[in-house]
């Protein structure tokens, strides 16, 4: 499918965001893209401002994990005949400005996953955020048997044969590495990175990924579906034989 003919929208899962949601929808419909917005259960201001705004607001009576909000999300954006997501977080680390470069990744890439790659200003980042990352890249590389950067963004583009993957048995952020890995080895698709920003300082949010609980059932998921597979160290060689497709606009 040519994707300069794919009907997309951008999903935003968010959870306790008033501090940024309005801001980083309203600068996603100026790109002139149609939104979804799923709260999982916030107890703030975040679901009064996204109604006031116009798109497409979906709500869980109670939190049920980033899992079940993009699960959600795959759902309604399916259900609305949309062919592809690009999914960002809601707390403003994501910006509405490196959508255009993604999505020409994905018209060069078709059949690809497209990650939003946190490859610049990385001295940004945490040590601790960036050996955790650091550890998710190797195992899920692994697992998906190619090399992916950035395994833990969460700004993607996923087509429609990675939407299809939407009842997976994963929760919480598991989901998200489940996708990656499932879409390598049962959809056959590829992943490329878009460099941009590490965004660390400033007035977000304490995060609610936890680099110690959160990795461990990364890791742990992750060791299984090695195993699952079986084709153990033919996938380790395969996830360490080349670098990631890195697309830059910048420089192609």
């Amino acid at each position: 499918m040519n994707t300069s003919d794919v009907r997309w929208c951008v999903l935003i899962p968010c959870l306790n965001e008033e501090a940024a949601i309005g801001e980083v929808v309203q600068s996603v419909l100026e790109q002139g893209v149609s939104v979804i917005v799923v709260d999982d259960g916030s107890d703030d201001r975040t679901p009064d401002i996204v109604r006031e705004l116009p798109v497409t607001l979906l709500r869980h009576p109670q939190r049920s994990g980033k899992g079940e909000a993009l699960r959600t999300g795959f759902r309604e954006a399916l259900r609305q005949g949309f062919d592809a997501v690009l999914t960002m977080d809601g707390d403003g680390q994501h910006l509405a400005s490196d959508i255009p470069r993604i999505v020409a990744a994905a018209q060069r890439y078709p059949n690809h996953i497209v990650i939003g790659a946190r490859l610049l200003e990385r001295e940004q980042q945490p040590k601790g955020r960036r050996r955790a990352n650091a550890v998710a890249d190797w195992g899920i590389s692994w697992a998906c048997a190619q090399p992916v950067a950035d395994t833990q963004s969460g700004q993607r583009w996923y087509p429609r044969a990675a939407l299809d993957l939407v009842d997976l048995p994963a929760e919480n952020f598991v989901f998200e590495a489940a996708i990656l890995i499932a879409a390598s080895r049962q959809k056959g698709l590829g992943v490329v990175s878009v460099p941009i920003a590490s965004r660390y300082q400033g007035e977000f949010r304490i995060s609610h990924f936890s680099p110690i609980r959160d990795v461990t059932r990364i890791t742990t998921y992750t060791i299984g579906q090695v195993i699952r597979h079986g084709d153990v160290v033919a996938s380790y060689r395969r996830s360490r034989a080349s670098q990631p497709i890195v697309f830059d606009t910048a420089v192609t």
